[in-house]
């Protein structure tokens, strides 16, 4: 009786197909996390599911193929070799000690004769003491196509004990012939008869795996199409409310502060929903307080002005009499009428301001255009306060700009009248004009040049005008494109760092720096809301040589702003 041992078969292709791709999942599902990060959240819901479903399928199609695949080859193999060693025992049994090879011939046909189809070689010993080999396919199964280890273990006398009842063993080995895989086994007959080999193909098998393979693997394929499709779903019923959420968010970014949102359901989003309508609700009562209380500020700046204004008038009047009879008063009361000649001014100026400062914040400051030769006009503006000594003046006639000549003159008188006062003389006014080509690129080198800025754009000072076009009109003599440049460059110790911030701040006095100002704290704010107005800009600088810098930058023909192409614009009355 000979018994079924395992000789340590090798593995299949397949199998290490499969191992190397189990391993490669981890890796492949790390760098699909890296790349997600940089996608909308759509993609990435459908990749996760995807995903997910694609590793399910896979280790469910994996598990199932590995199963079935052991169980048709265990089931195959088992019926063969106990179909081959019940024939081997049948066939040999009759067969003398040392049978004719004829006689092996025989016995091999009737071994392979059976239900499983397999080849079949019977070795032998002849009467006459000569080797015989019988086989059924020359061309298949020789001794030489057996396996070295298992023709070592079939021939392998193992010693008899209560464990081994049998020194020989039936061995088999699965082996790979051209495409084709195949089952070999070797076992001796116990009492010195032949030692037989069979083999067996498993073609059929591996194309029975291979239709399970397929199906498992469309199967796959569907399982992650639905997923992918149940992932749309998913993400359309999530990101609906999201994108409701986003564009709620955008229109209250916008002032919109009635936005809300319509809330239904109980669930994260929901509650999300919820929260945001009423953040919305408070931020709209907060924006709505603040905006009372702004409203009544402007309104009780405006009220006390305007009547400020008509007691300011009378005091006025009366000290420009005392200034009048200065002379004549008595030395000793002398000093005390100048003093309120020059605060009753102050007065004045501060109220102009203020009223000023309310129609910017009201909305109803409107430019009033003509065409303005600039050089003509900073003179004027010089002239009228006699600074003419102590401001040099580099324009060049002939630059014609579209703008509000009351409000340049506004512009002009703060920003001179702020170098004369902080810095030192003399102070340069430079006039050129610049394409906005030209503009940017020394906007961009600006700090670097001018030793910081304090706004953004700021640009150093030239020395000289030569650099900028000396006029630029179309053909019809009216003020082309680009911008008017002045800059204002005063000779004192600059304005400190921790200013610089600051200077186009209302009341803002750096009293720490500079000693006490007799002005309001309003005039750099005012001029910069005049060139806002224009569609300009005033940026602050010190420049490395020392010295402070105001550039004020406005374009040639401010029309454009107020859709107004024709000659002259007209502004209210009470901006006169």
């Amino acid at each position: 009786m000979t018994e079924r041992s395992h000789s340590g078969g090798t593995a299949d292709d397949s199998t290490d197909a499969t191992a190397a791709s189990a391993r490669q999942v981890p890796r492949l599902l790390g760098r699909a996390s890296g790349l997600l990060r940089w996608t909308s959240l759509r993609l990435r819901l459908v990749v996760v599911f995807a995903l997910v479903a694609l590793t399910a399928a896979v280790s469910a199609s994996g598990i199932a193929y590995w199963l079935n695949r052991n169980t048709v080859l265990d089931r195959t193999q088992n019926a063969v070799l106990k179909d081959f060693r019940k024939s081997l025992e049948d066939s040999t049994r009759s067969l003398p000690l040392r049978p004719r090879c004829t006689e092996l011939q025989d016995a091999a046909r009737q071994i392979a004769g059976g239900p499983q189809n397999y080849a079949v070689l019977l070795i032998g010993v002849d009467r006459e003491g000569k080797d015989c080999a019988a086989t059924t396919d020359k061309d298949l199964l020789t001794l030489r196509s057996v396996p070295d280890a298992l023709r070592g273990a079939v021939n392998e006398v193992r010693p008899v004990d209560e464990s081994n009842p049998s020194a020989h063993h039936l061995y088999w080995q699965r082996k790979q012939v051209g495409d084709t895989p195949y089952l070999v086994a070797g076992a001796k007959v116990i009492g010195g008869g032949p030692t037989g080999y069979m083999m067996k193909s498993l073609a059929a098998e591996r194309q029975d795996l291979n239709s399970l393979a397929w199906s498992l693997g469309i199967a796959t394929a569907l399982a992650l199409v639905g997923s992918a499709l149940l992932a749309q779903a998913a993400a359309t019923t999530v990101l609906r409310p999201v994108q409701r959420l986003g564009h709620a968010a955008r229109q209250l970014g916008e002032g919109r502060l009635e936005t809300r949102l319509r809330v239904t359901g109980t669930d994260e989003l929901a509650d999300l929903s919820r929260t945001f309508n009423r953040t919305a609700e408070r931020l709209q009562q907060r924006v709505e307080e603040l905006s009372a209380r702004e409203a009544a500020s402007r309104r009780f700046v405006a009220d006390m002005s305007h009547e400020l204004r008509t007691p300011l008038t009378a005091i006025t009047a009366v000290s420009e009499v005392l200034e009048e009879e200065a002379d004549s008063l008595d030395p000793m009361i002398a000093p005390a009428v100048q003093l309120v000649v020059s605060e009753t001014r102050r007065l004045n100026d501060l109220v102009e301001n203020l009223m000023e400062v309310t129609r910017f914040d009201a909305g109803t400051a409107r430019l009033v255009l003509d065409d303005v030769d600039v050089a003509d006009q900073v003179t004027a503006c010089i002239d009228a306060r006699a600074w003419l000594d102590a401001v040099d003046l580099d324009a060049d006639r002939g630059i014609v700009a579209r703008l509000d000549p009351r409000r340049l003159d506004v512009i002009l008188a703060n920003l001179i009248g702020n170098a004369l006062k902080h810095g030192g003389s003399p102070v340069r006014v430079s006039v050129h004009t610049e394409d906005g080509g030209e503009q940017r690129v020394r906007d961009a080198a600006g700090e670097d040049e001018a030793g910081g800025a304090a706004v953004p754009g700021a640009a150093q000072a030239p020395e000289s005008a030569a650099d900028g076009p000396a006029e630029q009109t179309d053909d019809t003599g009216r003020p082309g494109s680009g911008e008017l440049v002045i800059r204002v460059r005063d000779h004192g110790p600059g304005i400190p760092e921790e200013v610089l911030p600051h200077v186009f701040d209302r009341f803002y006095k750096a009293s720490a720096s500079r000693p006490r100002s007799d002005g309001s704290g309003l005039g750099l704010s005012i001029a910069l809301e005049n060139a806002h107005i224009h569609g300009g800009e005033i940026t602050a600088a010190n420049l490395p040589e020392g010295g402070a810098v105001f550039t004020l930058r406005l374009p040639m023909d401010a029309s454009r702003l107020t859709g107004d192409d024709d000659a002259t614009g007209r502004g209210t009355e009470g901006e006169r």
